[in-house]
């Protein structure tokens, strides 16, 4: 999806094409799939994104490349990382910060660059393509309104030089058995938080939780008895950090809240969605939960 200024409106894939020169040696096969703006993308189209990308690897494309709004891009690049699991080949998701027609607009060069990438066999993972650089969809996070960044990048890519890898990708998930579950609640927690907040999302139907903490995932202690109960009652929390930092060490591990490995609180709720694909409410999920983040730390 792009956005045109002239005439306003949303650009077709057809349109974008014509928008850019040919890649030399890269036949590019178009289709539509319309969906909401990026800043109020549904779990379902997120999904419907995932699995088309999936299903074109599986019919013989070489590569897929995705242009989405940056808004939730991150989100719907790792859900269809996920996804895809042991599928080969590559998925390079995309963007602009301007309409695609704006003098000066990223949008083009983007493009340009995700076709290279995309169409490159050394390039065999999910990936955000933005402003020249490859960043693992795992990691990939919009730190700015114009930039992603990940550690480490995961390579560089330019119509001149084509694609430098620097960094090997994540290693491939499992395939996911069923359909994510979308009942999941992310929640910011700060200094004298009420316990009520965490337990309100989960009276509203919520089948797992995870939590924003801070550090290396430390959240009010008000909140310990809580996350104890939610997890005897089958409800698994994860504790994610606002920080970049690898794992968690905090006391909420020893109530039983799973740590979420380094990932963004917006990445753990993707990856939660999945580890409950094929769970419901009962240990076995807190227990599913637990194995699928420990194998995203592997």
């Amino acid at each position: 999806m792009a956005y045109l200024t002239d005439p306003p409106g949303v650009a077709t894939g057809a349109q974008l094409l014509r928008g850019i020169a040919d890649v030399p040696g890269v036949d590019v096969t178009v289709e539509d799939v319309m969906a909401e703006p990026s800043w109020d993308t549904s779990p379902a189209t997120m999904l419907a994104i995932a699995r088309r990308a999936r299903s074109a690897l599986v019919e013989g494309f070489d590569g897929v490349v995705v242009t989405h709004g940056v808004d939730t891009l991150e989100e719907t690049a790792f859900l269809t990382e996920l996804v895809v699991g042991q599928v080969r080949g590559a998925v390079v998701f995309t963007g602009g910060t301007a309409p695609f027609d704006e003098p000066g607009s990223d949008g083009p060069g983007n493009l340009v660059t995700a076709v290279i990438a995309a169409a490159d066999p050394a390039v065999d993972s999910t990936v955000v393509c933005f402003n020249g650089e490859l960043h693992a969809a795992r990691w990939a996070r919009l730190v700015t309104a114009t930039a992603f960044e990940s550690d480490p990048v995961l390579g560089r890519v330019s119509r001149g030089s084509g694609v430098r890898l620097a960094a090997a990708p994540p290693r491939r998930t499992p395939d996911i058995d069923g359909v994510p579950e979308t009942d999941v609640a992310l929640v910011k927690t700060y200094p004298g938080m009420p316990a009520s907040l965490l337990t309100a999302v989960t009276d509203a139907g919520a089948r797992g939780v995870v939590l924003e903490g801070t550090g290396s995932g430390n959240v009010p202690v008000e909140l310990f008895i809580p996350i104890s109960e939610l997890v005897e009652w089958g409800i698994p929390v994860v504790i994610a950090s606002r920080a970049s930092t690898p794992g968690m060490t905090s006391l909420a591990g020893k109530v039983g809240a799973i740590s979420a490995h380094g990932l963004s609180p917006v990445h753990a709720r993707i990856a939660l969605m999945a580890a409950l694909a094929t769970t419901h409410a009962t240990r076995k999920a807190v227990d599913s939960a637990r194995e699928w983040f420990a194998h995203l730390l592997g």
